[in-house]
């Protein structure tokens, strides 16, 4: 592995060399190069020199700062560098501290390292990444030319996702040959922008559970706790980001498969407006049905969605306005934000309660204008919204469970009875009952106010192999797993952007989440308000 372009040049001394260590530091040899110790800092490699280890953390003994002023360099010293922001590692690739095939490396050595135990992955393109990262290389270069804006970043696609000339198999045995000959639209300009595909992420067959597991592939584990579940849909997209091995990915969300991975995992995804993000032609015109961004911070999905956005020639749907979100966002001071606890039909689990809470609470000490409003209103729409991708799935169930019954996972016959009982007029009334509710109380209430917050999931400990058919336990009820997610209101009302973030954790140590609804088309509000969370109650970028 190339050593940074610190390593090249004499090491530098220290402005206060007389600092002592920190009590309980021990300092060790002195003698080897800065830049060495700076670089198995990053890599996650103690080796002799000036660095400590206190409590798993490495620390300059010269200044003793979380960041090295050293030379051009300025990473945390205790950070691997897989758990460093996008936006950080682009910085690094432009001073030339950091080279894209490095981050590859360490990349694919985390996956290799944890995929064991997480599963994340489905398929994995480790050496066409490699070549493709030294290939990026090129475009830092040369000082003068400009790199493509996500030139180098490793990128995880969800496994329901199409790439020319890659499997998509939706989780399921029946399609386990099946190679696409396109690419999803939102995946190309990713590609476009220099992004690297290195790997194809986990689902739950037909992407229809609330947890990660397959015949397939197998299931997919919470790097929080490898007991848990990451969630479902895209609960291999949220699962690579919480455990490194990848820096970007994508996700699909027609009930909430973005966002309750998101607060499974402890990492962000958004949920765009029905139009903003150009989809393959299977999906484009299923209105509760999008392609988003996941990442770990704010910023991140900010910089991933800016490259997504816009109208496409391919997507009859997509719409014309291509949203740019500022690097910078603008504060919450003054913003009217309504919320609720649990949109007055969910059962939530008193850990969420409280980092809700706690996240509100932020959202006051910002300068917000935050009222918990009553949504008694919620529940009958709740209810319809999932005659609709039930009725609409139909045929897929059906086809599955008549013709290829031998190669199903036992919970899709489960699911295909619910299906397949859901009658065209309850299909109908699901239309019904959007309009009048969003006319009648939520878009009355987004007049009101600049904002929407809720929790995104109303309890964390799921099994990760969890049954559909079990229930859980949340406040002395026994509640199914489809109960536990207040997500798909938000499809119904498919205009609306909804950024997912982090809120806190439980006292079990798992992390929970908020989601933060705009107006319709309006996505920059989410980010602002998500901004504003992510800077008073900031979260731990990796599991651990």
């Amino acid at each position: 592995m190339a050593a940074y372009r610190l390593a090249r040049r004499e090491p530098p001394k220290c402005p206060n060399p007389a600092l002592q260590p920190l009590p309980g530091e021990q300092p060790l040899a002195a003698d080897c190069a800065l830049s060495w110790n700076i670089w198995e800092a990053l890599i996650g490699v103690s080796r002799l020199g000036h660095y400590t280890r206190n409590n798993h953390r490495l620390r300059c003994l010269f200044c003793h700062s979380c960041s090295i002023a050293h030379g051009k360099l300025d990473i945390m010293p205790d950070t691997n560098i897989v758990e460093l922001p996008a936006t950080r590692l682009l910085q690094l690739f432009r001073t030339r501290d950091l080279s894209p095939l490095e981050l590859m490396q360490a990349i694919i050595s985390r996956s290799e390292q944890i995929e064991p135990n997480i599963n994340a992955f489905a398929d994995r393109y480790f050496e066409e990444a490699l070549v493709q990262a030294k290939q990026a290389e090129k475009q830092y270069a040369t000082p003068a030319r400009e790199a493509a804006t996500l030139a180098g970043l490793p990128l995880a696609v969800k496994d329901d996702t199409a790439i020319a000339g890659k499997r998509s198999a939706s989780g399921s045995l029946m399609h386990e040959e099946h190679t696409d000959n396109h690419t999803n639209p939102s995946v190309q300009r990713l590609v476009d922008a220099g992004a690297i595909v290195h790997a194809r992420t986990t689902c739950p067959e037909f992407c229809w559970a609330w947890v990660c597991y397959s015949r397939l592939y197998g299931v997919t584990r919470n790097p929080w706790n490898t007991d848990y579940t990451c969630g479902g849909s895209s609960g291999g997209s949220a699962a690579a980001l919480a455990a490194g091995s990848t820096v970007l990915a994508t996700g699909t969300d027609s009930a909430g498969s973005i966002r309750q991975p998101a607060a499974m995992c402890g990492v962000v995804g958004f949920k765009p407006p029905y139009g903003r993000n150009p989809q393959q032609a299977g999906a484009s015109f299923d209105v509760y049905n999008h392609i988003g961004p996941m990442t770990r911070t704010v910023g991140d999905c900010a910089l991933m969605q800016n490259a997504i956005s816009g109208q496409h020639p391919l997507d009859h749907a997509s719409v014309r306005d291509q949203i740019h979100i500022p690097e910078k966002l603008e504060g919450v001071k003054g913003m009217k934000i309504a919320w609720s606890a649990d949109l007055g039909c969910y059962e939530i689990s008193p850990g969420v309660q409280r980092e809700t809470h706690a996240t509100i609470d932020a959202l006051k000490e910002a300068g917000a204008l935050v009222e918990e409003i009553d949504t008694h209103w919620a529940a009958d729409a709740i209810a319809a919204s999932g005659h609709y991708g039930d009725h609409l799935n139909q045929p897929v169930f059906e086809q599955a469970v008549n013709d290829f019954p031998q190669q199903l996972c036992d919970y899709t016959p489960y699911f295909a009875k619910q299906v397949l009982s859901v009658t065209a007029d309850q299909f109908r009334q699901a239309h019904t009952v959007a309009g009048e509710v969003w006319r009648d109380h939520f878009g009355p209430l987004l007049e009101r106010y600049d904002a929407f917050v809720c929790p995104t999931t109303t309890v964390q400990e799921i099994p990760a192999d969890m049954k559909p058919w079990d229930n859980l336990e949340v406040n002395g009820q026994q509640i199914e797993i489809n109960h536990t997610t207040l997500t798909i209101l938000f499809n119904m009302f498919s205009r609306c952007p909804v950024l997912a973030v982090p809120s806190g954790k439980t006292d079990g140590g798992m992390p929970t989440g908020v989601q933060i609804i705009g107006r319709p088309f309006d996505d920059i509000t989410p980010f602002r308000i998500g901004a504003a969370i992510e800077s008073i109650r900031p979260w731990p970028l990796t599991a651990g």
